[in-house]
């Protein structure tokens, strides 16, 4: 296994669509587990393959708590099937804006079919974290972010002081 880079906003990639997996095979397992040790390195709780720079619609979670044993799961094609007429309100945060979190209202349930790591058809209900997390990180596969449903003022104070920030960065490092 290996950490891959996460492409950090304003990025154009992170807008692309993802495609859909077409074959559930040892390279695409690879990706994920990659992509759960990066995820966990970060350290975060979600990652879509688009944030490491494949656009294909994979994604991986872990929403144990500190203290619990991990819980990793892989989400190949993932669709939602249902959403609860209840929101849910979390302060979101992202790999790919890292330091930056806003509130950020979702349904708070919502059941959603899938490929498991195997390829295997499956479907999960979730609610509270996970719920938010798996919304989260579908997103990414339409070329969403987080900031995309905080207000404009806010997105664009986030996003500027991103680039000032790369900007220092990068004069650093020359």
């Amino acid at each position: 296994m290996s950490l891959l880079p996460i492409i950090e906003a304003p990025d154009p990639r992170l807008k692309v669509i993802s495609d859909k997996v077409s074959v559930v095979d040892d390279q695409l397992r690879r990706l994920a587990d990659d992509m759960l040790e990066t995820m966990y390195a970060a350290p975060g709780v979600g990652l879509a393959a688009i944030q490491v720079g494949v656009p294909k619609r994979l994604l991986v979670v872990d929403t144990a708590r500190q203290g619990e044993a991990p819980d990793p799961r892989v989400f190949i094609n993932p669709e939602i099937v249902w959403l609860s007429d209840e929101d849910n309100t979390y302060e979101e945060g992202c790999l790919s804006v890292p330091e930056h979190y806003a509130e950020v209202t979702r349904p708070a349930a919502l059941r959603v079919s899938y490929l498991d790591r195997d390829g295997k058809a499956s479907e999960v209900e979730a609610d509270g974290l996970l719920a938010t997390v798996l919304q989260h990180e579908m997103d990414h596969l339409d070329g969403i972010l987080f900031l995309d449903h905080i207000s404009a003022i806010k997105r664009n104070m986030i996003l500027r002081k991103m680039v000032k920030a790369k900007k220092q960065k990068a004069s650093e490092s020359a």
